[in-house]
């Protein structure tokens, strides 16, 4: 199956670029087959309902009050699974992370598709102001935003060590009939002592636009700015 109707490709270049569309399908297949392993995780335990705090649904409004929000509330409904992503900002961390923020970047632009089929939720050891003027900095009008307040929820889900510092955690939460959550799944991008920071690349499209590339993401960090 040709790839493209351009002509003038050398022979070597043919049977090149075929060899590498044989080994994209087959990492087509390997990530299906490991999604379906995912899915197929016994179930999980059931897990504390953590307090998180919450600044109003309008970013804009920084002097309005902060509610609590416990972890079973961020459920919308029945059937329904619960993603919470954790941003490292906050207590050691104290400007927000770039690699998180471009993460976040994302899935702002992507969370009106995701809330089709499940709930979506961002938690900062940062406190809530604080995290509202990043949101507001970032153009965040479709993520749901909390602070993790006085609540253990970051470090029992491995997103803070005892003595603070942050790290970038991906969590799946499940809720049963009687309101109890249990935790499902999650990944940080540490995966292993040789492997610091490829944990979670599948979340975000920047790396995947840049390994189509010939340079390829090569020593490319995100930023703030630019």
């Amino acid at each position: 199956m040709r790839q493209t109707n351009l002509t003038g490709e050398s022979a070597d270049y043919t049977a090149a670029r075929e060899k590498l569309r044989e080994a994209e399908i087959d990492l087509m297949r390997h990530r299906e087959q490991v999604a379906e392993m995912r899915r197929r995780l016994p179930l999980g335990p059931v897990v504390e309902d953590y307090v998180f705090e919450e600044g109003p649904a309008d970013l804009s409004a920084g002097d309005a009050p902060v509610r609590s929000v416990r972890l079973s509330e961020l459920f919308t409904g029945p059937d329904r699974e619960l993603v919470v992503y954790q941003l490292m900002y906050g207590k050691r961390q104290t400007q927000p992370c770039p690699m998180c923020t471009m993460w976040l970047d994302g899935f702002n632009g992507i969370a009106h598709h995701i809330a089709q089929n499940v709930d979506l939720a961002v938690v900062a050891a940062a406190d809530v102001p604080a995290l509202r003027a990043h949101a507001r900095d970032r153009g965040w009008t479709n993520l749901r935003l909390l602070g993790a307040g006085a609540s253990t929820f970051k470090y029992d889900l491995g997103g803070e060590d005892a003595e603070g510092n942050q790290d970038s955690t991906v969590s799946v939460f499940t809720r049963d009939s009687d309101g109890s959550v249990r935790h499902f799944y999650s990944a940080h991008p540490r995966m292993s002592d040789d492997i610091d920071e490829r944990g979670i690349d599948l979340l975000a499209p920047v790396w995947h636009l840049l390994d189509l590339t010939r340079r390829g993401r090569g020593d490319w960090r995100a930023a703030l700015s630019y």
